[in-house]
């Protein structure tokens, strides 16, 4: 039944007449034939000259400046920064004239492991005792004992910080800044 039910659904549209001539078309065939030039697009009324639109656009610009001007204008005192900021700028110091170091190893400082990774060295002289202090962000990450000595270690910069291999299982890290120049042998874990 449903085979007898498709069968003649398909005949029925194959039979059906099938004209072309269905859809006015202009006697010549062309769309555009029938387009009205005196009208322009969207019920626009009269042509733009190309003067007309770069006063315009000029317009606009200034309106969009002008805008943008009163949004940047700060309102109120002037931008400090904040507290926490100084409170770690006086711990550290002047934290963008720290000397970088990069440590590929983990390193046994004290009963601790300072991880592989970047950090900021500042160097302490209290009387006799020099320290190495190694920074992350705000964080102190390490303190080294090390010594001081009158070697520049062969750097042309007066403030620096580096390191190599001493041995196996060592590395000396060598400082040096203004007032001291220093080195610390440390342990790889």
């Amino acid at each position: 039944m449903k085979y007898f039910f498709s069968l003649l659904i398909s005949l029925l549209f194959l039979t059906l007449p099938v004209k072309a001539g269905d859809i006015d078309l202009p006697s010549n065939g062309d769309l555009w034939d029938n387009w009205n030039s005196s009208q322009d697009f969207y019920g626009q009324d009269k042509n733009i000259t190309d003067e007309d639109f770069e006063k315009t656009v000029k317009k606009l610009e200034e309106k969009k400046n002008k805008k943008l001007k009163k949004k940047n204008t700060p309102k109120g005192e002037e931008f400090r920064q904040s507290n926490e900021t100084e409170i770690i700028n006086e711990q550290i110091g002047d934290k963008d004239s720290l000397p970088v170091i990069c440590l590929p190893v983990e390193l046994l400082v004290g009963e601790g492991i300072l991880p592989v990774g970047h950090y900021q060295v500042k160097g302490e002289k209290n009387g006799n005792k020099i320290t190495l202090n190694f920074y992350q962000a705000q964080f102190l990450m390490a303190q080294i004992p090390a010594a001081e000595t009158t070697e520049d270690f062969g750097e042309d910069e007066i403030l620096f910080i580096k390191w190599e291999p001493d041995g196996d299982y060592k590395i000396k890290i060598m400082y040096g800044s203004m007032e001291f120049n220093a080195y610390a042998y440390v342990e790889i874990k």
